[in-house]
């Protein structure tokens, strides 16, 4: 029986032509920090090797599951409601040049101050629970989502709207029809770095002040010059952004299919 390239095996296979040279680079970086620590080119209590920190992730897995738990909660709550006022700004901006004009520089001016400076005050004006955490992973996350959406939102062919205006159709019905479907391919692109930057979003916000979470498990670790748990919480915060990344892969795939498989063949002709 031949093989259908657009069956289940040609896809398995297309997955695995693009995952083995990242899944080989991690395994080399792995190698290189368990090459420097066997030979004790650095002490141990600077950077411990693989094995003590994985060691040490599978004796705390309960620890660091329940910390794993309340920053995934952050980041993901942060994320979504970042994608929801982002679009909701990007739309307004597109369709209104006055408020394009207001909006644009302040929001570059707030995605300029450094949110580990200004996470502090939301502490102090929110509290010391969810809330603070979740509003830094807005803002980091807001940004790109924004932009984005703008760009995609205005790369719509001019003549396809006026097709669209002389055919009678209605600015909703246009929208819905031709601009967003159009700004999709952006807008996927924009939420790929906004999901890793909500993960930075919530830690941040735990460093300044939490009980919980996997920011205050390195600040402990740091404190208490665990080295082998600090690496342990950057290892799992790490692993929480690729599998958010992942996730949002797979939407893109599944409601874009035709644009994931071009930026598939993209990226595999420039290596």
């Amino acid at each position: 029986m031949s093989m259908n390239p657009g069956g289940s095996e040609g896809r398995l296979l297309a997955v695995l032509e693009r995952s083995w040279r990242p899944v080989a680079l991690l395994i080399a970086c792995f190698a290189v920090w368990w090459a420097i620590t066997s030979t004790q080119l650095v002490p141990p209590y600077l950077v411990p090797s693989p094995g003590t920190t994985l060691g040490v992730m599978a004796e705390k897995s309960s620890y660091l599951w329940q910390h794993t738990w309340v920053t995934t909660y952050e980041t993901v709550l942060g994320f979504v409601i970042a994608v929801v006022i982002g679009v909701l700004a990007a739309v307004v901006m597109v369709y209104s040049t006055t408020v394009e004009k207001t909006l644009y520089p302040v929001l570059l001016f707030a995605q300029v101050i450094p949110k580990i400076a200004i996470a502090p005050l939301f502490v102090v004006w929110l509290g010391f629970g969810l809330t603070p955490k979740v509003v830094v992973a807005v803002l980091i996350a807001f940004f790109p989502v924004v932009i984005s959406m703008v760009t995609g939102l205005k790369s719509v062919d001019p003549e396809m709207l006026q097709l669209a205006a002389t055919m009678g159709a209605s600015p909703l019905k246009t929208f819905a029809k031709i601009r967003f479907p159009a700004s999709l391919p952006h807008l996927f692109s924009g939420l790929k770095v906004a999901v890793t930057l909500a993960v930075t979003g919530a830690v941040v916000g735990e460093f300044v002040g939490a009980n919980e979470g996997l920011g205050f498990v390195i600040l402990q670790a740091n404190g208490n010059l665990d080295t082998p748990m600090l690496f342990a919480g950057l290892l799992v915060m790490s692993l929480i952004g690729v599998v958010l990344f992942v996730l949002v892969e797979i939407a893109e795939q599944l409601m874009l299919p035709w644009h994931a498989s071009r930026c598939g063949e993209a990226a595999t002709t420039t290596l």
